[in-house]
């Protein structure tokens, strides 16, 4: 996907870009790609896998969620920053609170908020097991993202906590999205959510299975949700 196609895919779905918000893509590129060079951040170097792979992909969110509005996402394992800061350049009204466990990517991120310069951004060293029992952060956010973070049984343990009771929590999958989905049923409920609505589509190009649920939180996570680091990866809620 070259830039041009980007830019015309996301007009077709009433996405469209203003000429600073397209130098940030460019620059977030090349700022990825430099940042890779000296630590891990993504395999996926080449220009028009990046904008498939990485940034269209990320917005495909948009598609499905309102996001033109002032509301506060919480993005959950971001890494180089996906989903939450494509979906920001694109709607820069959204407040976006990032955790991931690793300070070097932390670092990254906030270099790079300050090159594209972005508002109301902030990024957070933490596990997210711990940062769920935060007080300041439990129950706090109208939107919770995550994108191929872990499988959905886990994730739900992570990012539901999180979730305001009215929010929603947005899983973006691939292909096995289904089966994970039927597998996190149990989770889901536990946690206070229920699935509101579901998205299978094909990304352009490549045509790879993608699906993003969309769950609503209806009542409060108990509060021994998340258990402590390391225990939802090793016994999911299944």
């Amino acid at each position: 996907m070259n830039t041009d196609q980007f830019i015309k895919l996301l007009e077709e779905k009433g996405i469209s870009l203003t000429s600073t918000q397209i130098e940030q893509y460019e620059t977030y590129y090349r700022l990825l790609v430099e940042w890779n060079e000296k630590m891990n951040l993504t395999a996926i170097t080449e220009k028009e896998d990046v904008y498939l792979k990485h940034f269209f992909d990320s917005i495909t969110a948009g598609f499905y969620f309102n996001f033109d509005q002032e509301i506060q996402v919480c993005d959950v394992g971001a890494g180089a920053g996906f989903p939450s800061i494509p979906i920001k350049i694109a709607f820069p009204k959204i407040h976006v609170t990032i955790v991931d466990s690793l300070n070097k990517r932390i670092h990254f991120l906030e270099h790079l908020a300050e090159q594209l310069q972005l508002k109301d951004v902030r990024f957070i060293h933490d596990r997210a097991e711990t940062f769920g029992q935060s007080r300041e952060h439990r129950e706090a956010y109208d939107v919770v993202t995550a994108r191929a973070v872990a499988r959905m049984s886990v994730l739900t343990e992570l990012c539901l906590p999180l979730v305001k009771i009215g929010g929603t929590f947005i899983a973006m999958k691939g292909a096995s999205g289904i089966e994970e989905l039927h597998a996190g049923e149990k989770a889901i409920s536990l946690l206070g959510g229920a699935l509101k609505e579901s998205f299978a589509f094909s990304l352009p190009f490549e045509e790879s299975e993608r699906n993003i649920f969309l769950i609503r939180k209806e009542k409060q996570s108990p509060k021994k949700y998340p258990r402590k680091p390391g225990t939802p990866n090793r016994s999911p809620i299944e």
